[in-house]
């Protein structure tokens, strides 16, 4: 098959995250089983115009941002299928918050690709006035101009919530996920001094905010705890996170490691004795497998795409009530409960010894087979 896959971000993109891991996890393996795949991402600085990587054809145009309109990657790919046409037997319609709407443009076979629904998110990352703006587009599209399309997504919460916004639920699919684990990395010891770590990009989606005030409610029963923030921001943002710190009186506490390698991703997660994930919302929270290979499990708000990985008692712990007291309270008794914290190591191993990619791309390509 000759597909061609529409999304914002490519796997080299410095603000890339765990959809672009997903799609070229994917891509690279549709590759290896004898099709021929392009992607089409938008442009960033540094970036070469067309790229082949693992023997994926990427062909950057365009910015990311859907507000620049005529030179948004939404329209230069529309214009790029337009030239192409033809010569795809499959698009791959990749869905994040704004899609491309191919099925205004590609009459042949397609299919949408969505690893979370925005939902109360535009609220959150955008304010009340284009938070609510982005919302209603957001229902427009799933509920009209998606309406007769085939979903693949990731989790069932985001199955459920696309049901929710008018999709129909025999017309989605829900893939299996996948895990990258460097080799010979189990090994690692947990660090003397309990660490806990937040890997994921630095922005108040993904709680970062509320990881550091929940650092400081912990300080005060227990001063020795300490946090190792994993992950980029805007740098406007980090420093504004690192002020915040020093009001909260916590920075002889945290440690910024920034971007990291994926071999002191690992270490860095095995070294540590929990894994905070206070997202609002996630596709699926990758780091949660990663974490558990390694043998470290998790305290996580009850979330949607959170809530389907983490096992109560089993891989890690989900907190209900959404506060920071509310996360220091169970990661203290978590920390202090020695037999409960063991078993929860070994379950967390347990679980992310599921996770394959390649059951990913046969789920993907069965899905592609269909239509």
């Amino acid at each position: 098959m000759r597909i061609l896959i529409l999304n914002w971000r490519d796997i080299n993109n410095p603000s890339s995250g765990g959809a672009e891991i997903l799609t070229h996890e994917i891509a690279k393996r549709l590759v290896a089983l004898g099709n021929h795949v392009v992607q089409f991402s938008s442009f960033f600085p540094g970036a070469y115009r067309k790229e082949v990587i693992d023997n994926v054809k990427i062909i950057r145009e365009g910015n990311a941002d859907i507000r620049t309109l005529f030179a948004s990657v939404h329209f230069r790919a529309f214009l790029f299928y337009r030239k192409e046409k033809g010569k795809f037997d499959i698009v791959i319609d990749e869905i994040h918050g704004i899609p491309f709407f191919t099925p205004w443009y590609v009459k042949g076979k397609k299919i949408a690709l969505i690893c979370e629904v925005a939902s109360d998110l535009w609220k959150e990352v955008f304010g009340s006035f284009f938070g609510l703006l982005g919302r209603i587009v957001e229902k427009f599209y799933l509920r009209l101009v998606y309406k007769n399309i085939q979903f693949i997504t990731i989790s069932d919460s985001t199955k459920k919530d696309l049901v929710t916004d008018g999709v129909n639920k025999k017309n989605i699919a829900v893939l299996p996920m996948g895990v990258n684990v460097p080799q010979n990395i189990r090994d690692i010891k947990k660090e003397k001094e309990k660490t806990l770590i937040f890997v994921g990009r630095l922005t108040v989606a993904k709680g970062i905010e509320e990881t550091l005030n929940t650092l400081k409610e912990i300080a005060k029963r227990n001063k020795t705890v300490r946090l190792w923030i994993v992950g980029k921001g805007e740098l406007g943002y980090v420093q504004k996170l690192k002020r915040m710190c020093k009001q909260l009186h916590i920075e002889d506490k945290v440690a910024f490691y920034g971007f990291v390698s994926e071999n002191k991703k690992f270490a860095l997660l095995a070294r540590a004795h929990l894994l905070i994930h206070p997202s609002l919302r996630e596709g699926f929270g990758l780091t949660i497998p990663e974490a558990g290979y390694v043998g470290t499990p998790v305290v996580a708000y009850n979330s949607p795409g959170l809530r389907d990985i983490v096992i109560n008692d089993r891989n890690g712990i989900l907190v209900t009530e959404r506060s920071p007291e509310s996360l220091a309270s169970t990661i203290i008794q978590l920390l202090s409960n020695d037999f409960l914290y063991q078993k929860l190591c070994r379950g967390a191993k347990e679980e992310a010894s599921r996770y394959s990619w390649n059951n990913t791309v046969n789920a993907m390509l069965n899905n592609l087979k269909k239509l």
